[in-house]
C-alpha cells in the first residue's frame, strides 16, 4: 500500500533524487546563518538574554535517503524531518509554476495515543 507521500510525488512525476538535491540546496548554510549562530554563542558566553526578534537559522541538514525511505515505508518521521521535506517538494513544486502543498497533504495526521 503506498503512503500518501509516494502517490503524490507520482502523480506529480517529481524523482526523490529531485527531492533530496533540493533539499540539500535549501537547508545548506550560509553566511547569515553562521553570523547568527555566532552571536547566539557570544550571547550565550556573556549571558545575556536572548532577543526575541532574532531570527532562527537554517538547519543544515538535508533530508538524507534513508528519512525518504522511512517516509514512503509509512514510517514514523520526526516533526523537523517532515518539515524539510515539505519544503524541498514546495521547492520543486515552485520551480514547475504549481501551487504549493500543505503538510497534511502529504502525511497521515498522528494516530492518538488510547489512554
Amino acid at each position: 500500500m503506498a503512503t500518501k507521500l509516494e502517490t503524490f510525488l507520482t502523480s506529480k512525476k517529481i524523482d526523490r533524487r529531485r527531492v533530496i538535491s533540493a533539499s540539500q540546496k535549501l537547508e545548506r548554510l550560509k553566511r547569515e546563518d553562521r553570523q547568527i549562530k555566532l552571536a547566539q554563542r557570544k550571547a550565550k558566553k556573556s549571558e545575556e538574554a536572548k532577543q526575541p526578534g532574532a531570527a532562527k537559522p537554517r538547519s543544515g541538514k538535508p533530508v538524507s535517503g534513508a528519512t525518504l525511505d522511512k517516509a514512503f515505508a509509512g514510517k514514523p518521521i520526526s516533526g523537523p524531518s517532515k518539515t524539510r521535506l515539505l519544503r524541498a517538494i514546495n521547492k520543486i513544486l515552485e520551480q514547475r509554476k504549481q501551487e504549493p502543498v500543505a503538510l497534511k497533504d502529504l502525511f497521515d495526521a498522528p494516530k492518538k495515543k488510547a489512554e
